[in-house]
């Protein structure tokens, strides 16, 4: 087996394997009634009194070190002030009028932050500008206010995605308008879609020490939000009653983003604990079986360290949740050494771990592999 494909972002590597996923084809597209999306103009000043109200969500626990550097905030503030026409924005609604800012995050976050400094952003100083020299060095409150008025009185154009249209097509009209410098992944999108509840549950879920010491750090504050992912994709498959059962959604983001809905409004407080319990179980199990190895491809006589492997987390990790670590100690060698067998010579397992991995069968095949090891070594 050759050397698993690390993700990288921004020249530098993420810690994950790529997981290699082939587009499904659609069998059944979208009906265009049920894709709604209304244009509406906002003065900045109307803006930044949402976000004050929290009736506009900026996802404030967004950890992405893709941040945007001070000239290229300044030089956006500078735009606005030269009364350039911005890109537009899409915003999602919410039933209960809760907005959240799907593309365009970081403008208004640059925004928010230079015109409200004492919002706990740090604010900034204007550099590198290009035209307006006059104004190089001032912060927001150092403005003569002929230049706050006309950033406060800056109309933006916002396309706004109707609380009616389901999550399956909002979820496909983020992935089409999703064309930035540096698009969102995946989990990305749907952190911008999801409700408080399934943030703070999935921030509570990879906060745990154990899960850091299971995954040797690798995925601490991820760049991409791999942390969130791989603890939803335990989560979405624990839901599950028979793992036979994940094809009904057709793909995995489909899967993924319905199981971020039901944690935000078919979970209960007991519930959530239970599978909080469940990770935090899973999580130590694997540390204690695999060392600094566990999600990770192991076959036999490797000894290198390999990227963290979605796959593997999921499946492992679920069959590892419903086992104490009394009845896995004593199996401990079988348990292991049967795992780096499949690695090594199960080429369907291989496969099922390494392309294609949203596909129905391949996702039978890795779970029914870790079942069967740990039924054969426990009895």
């Amino acid at each position: 087996m050759g050397e698993p494909p690390e993700e990288y972002f921004e020249n530098e590597a993420t810690g994950v394997e790529v997981e290699l996923q082939e587009e499904p084809l659609i069998t059944e597209p979208w009906d265009p009634d049920k894709i709604r999306v209304t244009p509406r103009m906002y003065s900045l000043r109307n803006i930044l009194d949402m976000i004050d109200e929290k009736s506009l969500d900026l996802a404030p626990d967004f950890q992405r070190r893709r941040v945007w550097k001070l000239p290229q905030k300044s030089r956006l503030i500078e735009s606005v002030l030269l009364q350039i026409p911005l890109p537009a924005f899409y915003f999602s609604e919410e039933s209960d009028g809760m907005m959240r800012v799907v593309d365009g995050l970081q403008r208004l976050s640059a925004i928010q932050e230079f015109c409200r400094p004492g919002s706990g952003l740090p604010g900034f100083a204007l550099a590198g500008l290009e035209y307006l020299k006059e104004v190089e060095g001032s912060r927001y409150e150092e403005l003569a206010l002929p230049w706050t008025r006309r950033i406060l009185n800056t109309q933006i154009s916002v396309n706004v995605i109707d609380p009616t249209t389901p999550d399956p097509v909002k979820f496909d009209i983020f992935k089409r308008i999703n064309t930035g410098g540096s698009p969102l992944n995946a989990q990305e999108i749907r952190h911008c879609m999801s409700g408080q509840a399934s943030r703070d549950f999935l921030k509570q879920a990879v906060g745990l020490e154990i899960f850091h010491q299971a995954t040797g750090g690798a995925l601490r504050d991820h760049v991409r939000m791999v942390d969130r992912e791989v603890a939803l994709r335990f989560l979405a498959f624990c839901l599950l009653d028979d793992i036979n059962d994940f094809g009904r959604s057709g793909t995995m983001d489909a899967f993924l983003t319905q199981a971020t809905r039901r944690i935000d409004y078919g979970l209960d407080v007991r519930e959530r604990e239970r599978l909080l319990r469940a990770f935090e179980r899973a999580m130590d199990n694997a540390h204690l079986l695999f060392g600094k190895y566990a999600f990770r491809k192991w076959p036999r006589g490797q000894k290198r360290l390999s990227p963290i492997n979605r796959a593997l987390f999921e499946s492992w990790g679920v069959a590892l949740s419903r086992h104490t670590w009394a009845q896995l100690k004593p199996r401990k060698a079988q348990i292991v050494g049967e795992a780096r067998r499949l690695m090594t010579e199960d080429r369907d397992y291989v496969a099922a771990i390494s392309v294609s991995t949203g596909d129905p069968k391949r996702v039978a095949i890795r779970f029914e592999r870790v079942m069967r090891v740990l039924e054969d070594a426990l009895g």
